[in-house]
Formats: C-alpha cells, structure tokens, sequence
C-alpha cells in the first residue's frame, strides 16, 4: 500500500524531460554566446600560417571584455536563468512548479495508478542542487568567468538527462547519501 505523503515517482521523471530539453538548448545558446568566443585580438588561430603562430600571454577571452550588461544580455545566459527560475519555482512551492502541475493536469489522469509513492523530499533537494549549480554558473558568467555557462548548463543537462531516460536522479542519491550519514532527512 503507498504512503500518504508520498508522490507518483513519474512526476519527477516527467519534469526532467522537459528540463533535459530547455537545458539542451540553454547549453548550446551558451556555447554560441559570448563565454566561448575568443577575443578579435587573438582568435582561435589568429589566420596565420601554424609556423608563426605564437601563443603570447593568456588566453584573451571575449567575456572578460565585454560589460556586465552585455553578459547579462546573452541568449545563453537568458535560456540557463530561466532554467534556474524554475528551479527555485520547484523548489519554493513544489505542488504549483509548472512541470508538475502540467503532469499531474494532463499526463498522471491518464496513467494508471502508481504501484508505490516516493519521498517528496529526495526531488526536492534534487531541484535545489539544480538551482545552486545553475546559480554558480550564472554568477560565474557574470564575473566574466570564460566558459562558466556552458560547462554548468552542460553538467545540469546531464543531470537532467540521466533522470529522464534512465531514472537515476543524482540530486536524491545524493539526499540518501547525506541522509546516510545524518546530515539531512532526520525525524524527530
């Protein structure tokens, strides 16, 4: 018999989906964006023959030039904020975050009963991680941190991916860890 307070274990499932696919494409605007481009003084291979090429000093990036407003600006940077948005969204009131919601409206009615109910408290912790490692980024590309977005956006797109198709949410295995060892999930 499924506990009272527990959730249809699809629901999570069904929200990684869609969160898999915004952070597909929050990671390529992020790798099209200005975290990836070189700037126009240096270049990948500054157009000249490998035999005078020469790599003087650091790498100049384009992110570490270009002003706050401009990074804040980038499609990448746009695509992975929201992405963060609905995170807190998940986090701050689970029954109302949109992907939720939209399953248990349109998809759970037309689904057969769960067998069994989960912890509403592994997925939870599993968005606020999703929000802390986006909001990193986000600050890191803000600082002008090259290539910050698009390896965070990347990393959450796995994360993501690894719970839609295979059901191996790392944000509750890392609850159970910690619940393991005693750092969250004591009852009183």
């Amino acid at each position: 018999m499924p506990e009272a307070g527990g959730i249809d274990p699809r629901g999570p499932r069904f929200a990684a989906s869609i969160t898999a696919v915004l952070l597909l494409i929050a990671t390529l605007l992020a790798l099209l964006g200005i975290s990836t481009r070189a700037s126009a003084s240096f270049g990948w291979f500054a157009y000249q023959p490998l035999g005078d090429f020469a790599f003087v000093g650091g790498t100049a990036w384009a992110i570490e030039m270009t002003p706050v407003g401009a990074r804040v600006a980038d499609p990448g940077f746009i695509a992975v904020l929201i992405v963060a948005l609905l995170f807190l969204w998940g986090v701050a009131s689970p029954r109302t975050a949109p992907w939720g919601a939209l399953y248990r409206r349109a998809v759970q009615a037309r689904l057969a009963p769960p067998t069994d109910l989960e912890d509403p408290r592994p997925p939870r912790f599993a968005q606020g991680v999703g929000l802390f490692v986006t909001a990193v980024g986000l600050m890191l590309h803000v600082l002008g941190v090259p290539l910050a977005l698009p390896i965070v956006a990347g990393l959450a797109f796995m994360a993501a991916f690894l719970n839609a198709v295979f059901g191996l949410c790392l944000g509750c295995q890392l609850w159970l860890l910690l619940q393991r060892v005693g750092l969250v999930g004591r009852t009183a």
